[in-house]
């Protein structure tokens, strides 16, 4: 059997069609009763706070470099074989500790050699007071230029040179500390020859001098009793407190000022150490606000202020900054205004614009 389709009048299938819409306009489903959907602008939560003048804590950090402020290269006195060492690299010693010794025999012969020639050279010398008939007994009474011709006749004054140097010889034979410090840079063995290199380096670690430098906009910053605070690349993060000692008063080539502060030793601290500086000054009378407020738009500096639900966008010049705010001012060459009082936003402002709808946090 042969089927056949029957064709649908245009004017039934636009009715039926007509009806379905009508149906479907029943529903709201987010429409309008026009048919169109509705547009809600996006509304953004943030946090404000109100901009008020008050105290800054300026901030300035550097990188520096500790030095032990008493430090000395230990030399003997002459080439010879050590024959003994008291201490090791990191050892504590107090003044006067011994802490090596060379090889002293024709030191210690010298020295009795010069005692002798400076006994004979004084018999020598009461021979020719004797020969120009003063008593012997009885110096101090013979007239000063005859006391000074015997004594350079009997080589009485030349004898006394010549153990004094004796005496200093041998006393260069043993390296005593000094200070109390702590020893370093031993490179030297027992039974090796000593030379002109020091023997070791003594360091007192007690207090230590801070060379930093900053830059020459930084100098009036600057000032003798300052106090900073010096943070250990290394550890905890733990924080010391110093004071700068001294500016040296000169630019570099390079743009910078140094500075020398001070610091005492927690036990922490070790000679050559780099460290973190903090300088803190306080400002008065600044507008702050927290470093989230402020965003780059357009290479500048902006922050937004809430006025009647919306953002303003706000130009601004950050004066100076400190690890958790910023000092700022209107930047007027673009128009704007910034006064004490104003409500400013401070989170939630990295995606909207001059304009946006905004809704305060509870």
């Amino acid at each position: 059997m042969k089927m056949t389709m029957k064709k649908i009048p245009y004017g039934a299938f636009a009715a039926f069609l007509l009806g379905v819409s009508g149906c479907a306009s029943g529903h709201d489903d987010g429409q309008s009763g026009t048919g169109k959907l509705e547009y809600e602008p996006e509304t953004n939560q943030v946090e404000v706070i109100r901009l008020e003048r008050g105290d800054f804590t300026r901030q300035l950090i550097a990188n520096g470099h500790l030095s032990a402020r008493k430090k000395i290269s230990m030399h003997f006195g002459t080439q010879a074989v050590v024959s003994e060492i008291a201490v090791r690299n990191g050892q504590s010693v107090k003044a006067g500790e011994m802490i090596a010794s060379q090889d002293a025999e024709d030191k210690a012969l010298a020295l009795q050699s010069a005692r002798i020639s400076l006994d004979k050279a004084e018999l020598d010398y009461l021979d020719v007071l004797a020969g120009q008939g003063y008593q012997t007994g009885d110096t101090a009474s013979v007239p000063a230029n005859v006391r000074t011709m015997a004594r350079v006749r009997s080589g009485y004054d030349a004898a006394l040179v010549s153990l004094a140097q004796a005496e200093y010889d041998w006393e260069g034979t043993v390296l005593r500390a000094p200070f109390d410090g702590k020893i370093a840079d031993v490179k030297i063995r027992r039974y090796d020859m000593s030379g002109s290199e020091p023997f070791c380096t003594l360091i007192d670690d007690s207090v230590f001098d801070v060379d930093f430098s900053v830059m020459e906009s930084e100098y009036p910053f600057m000032e003798t009793g300052l106090g900073i605070k010096i943070i250990p690349f290394f550890g905890d993060g733990k924080i010391l407190n110093g004071k700068i000692t001294a500016v040296n008063p000169k630019v570099t080539e390079n743009g910078h000022v140094a500075v020398t502060a001070e610091v005492a030793n927690d036990g922490t601290l070790i000679d050559g150490m780099n460290v973190k500086i903090i300088v803190e000054r306080t400002v008065s009378d600044m507008l702050v606000v927290p470093k989230s407020a402020i965003l780059i738009r357009d290479n500048k500096e902006v922050l937004f202020r809430y006025s009647d639900g919306k953002s303003l966008w706000t130009y601004v010049n950050v004066l100076m900054s400190n690890a958790e705010s910023h000092a700022v001012t209107a930047n007027i060459d673009r128009g704007a205004e910034l006064s004490p009082g104003d409500t400013v936003i401070i989170s939630g402002n990295l995606n909207i614009a001059d304009g946006s709808q905004v809704v305060i946090k509870e």
